[in-house]
């Protein structure tokens, strides 16, 4: 059955370059934006070279996904590989964070340099776009003339922790047709059309990893150093493969179960000593050395490009899918903050970022450098 396409005519001369991924959020952002009558033309990215012989690589089907979604909608899809700028904007990053000990969220810097700056910049120079579009599950807000960037009506869903990075004028050229909806809406309108991504699982894990298991791809870049695990109590109680391995909060892989004259309390990574190569562990989740207090972050990213001057009372999140708790963020200098949690908080992992939120509105955050201990 073909596809009947209604337009609005009140943006018919308004170009769209929506990045599509092969997933049904894109593939639902671009049917929306025909629908409030766009001028919608698809960008596949091809962020990531894969070898010959890759098992894991996705990107032909995902391109086929795009291509067969761009047929069915009626609009062109284009190509661009974005490699070399990943290569050197986000991976060699990732690299050198991970020889440093800390944990990085390469898919917040993927969307910095790349979705938001190499491909926003592309759509407008070359294709001449008055937007770009992707699926993530955010929304533009407007305050006092200022653009904010608010989390998705899909509380689930939400990706603003991701984008917080992002400049009112990057949001004010972007366009997030799914962060109005709910995923179950977003996957019934892609099965109505009959879209070939309409029942497609959402991706996961880092973008250019995929599916496959990220130790060994860690492995091919970084040479591991094994080194010995310590309690925090000083005891050498095994020894671990490579420090890059671990993260704050971890509990399987370690090793070190039914140790001789220890309690069956299951044993977490609660720190990382770089200079001596050590992973330091403790017993049970509730061990006060896995919690923080509070956090000093920098490179921090506020959303209005103001560096703040004084105290803010807001909430928190040190990681995806956390939820919210209360802040007080006390600036230190204008690349660095010092942030008081009203809780402790688990796991707080340098190389990570805590963003920042006033209710709906993502205000910014920043990479964490150091974690405060608590207090008692």
């Amino acid at each position: 059955m073909s596809l009947n396409i209604t337009r609005n005519a009140i943006n018919s001369n308004t170009k769209v370059i929506v990045g599509m991924s092969g997933g049904v959020d894109s593939s639902v952002s671009a049917y929306l934006l025909q629908q409030q009558g766009y001028e919608v033309v698809g960008l596949f990215m091809k962020n990531w070279e894969e070898d010959d012989n890759e098992e894991y690589c996705s990107a032909a089907t995902d391109l086929a996904d795009a291509q067969a979604v761009c047929d069915k909608l009626g609009i062109k899809l284009l190509t661009i590989n974005f490699a070399a700028e990943y290569w050197d904007n986000v991976f060699e990053h990732f690299l050198a964070e991970y020889r440093a000990g800390r944990t990085p969220n390469p898919d917040i810097l993927c969307n910095k340099e790349i979705k938001f700056k190499a491909f926003l910049d592309y759509a407008a120079e070359d294709l001449g776009a008055d937007y770009i579009a992707t699926g993530h599950y955010v929304r533009k807000g407007e305050y006092n003339g200022k653009v904010q960037l608010l989390r998705g009506l899909d509380k689930n869903k939400d990706q603003s922790y991701f984008l917080y990075t992002l400049s009112e004028a990057q949001i004010s050229k972007s366009l997030f047709p799914v962060g109005e909806l709910e995923k179950p809406q977003v996957r019934k309108i892609a099965e109505e059309l009959g879209l070939v991504t309409a029942a497609k699982k959402d991706s996961t894990g880092i973008c250019f990893i995929g599916e496959r298991k990220f130790r060994d791809f860690l492995a091919r870049y970084l040479p591991a150093q094994s080194g010995l695990i310590r309690s925090v109590d000083g005891e050498v109680i095994g020894e671990h493969q490579g420090l890059m391995y671990h993260t704050l909060g971890q509990r399987k892989g370690l090793g070190i179960g039914g140790l001789k004259n220890a309690e069956e309390t299951p044993w977490y990574v609660v720190d990382k000593d770089v200079e001596h190569n050590e992973l330091i562990v403790a017993q049970g989740y509730d061990h006060p050395t896995l919690y923080s207090g509070g956090l000093i972050a920098g490179q921090l990213h506020w959303v209005d490009r103001q560096p703040i001057r004084k105290t803010i009372n807001c909430t928190v999140k040190t990681r995806y899918r956390q939820q919210d708790i209360p802040c007080q963020i006390n600036p230190i200098d204008d690349e660095h903050i010092e942030v008081i949690f009203d809780q402790p908080i688990a796991a707080v992992t340098p190389g990570q970022s805590a963003v920042f939120y006033l209710g709906e509105v993502c205000l910014g955050g920043g990479i964490i450098e150091e974690r405060i201990l608590r207090q008692g």
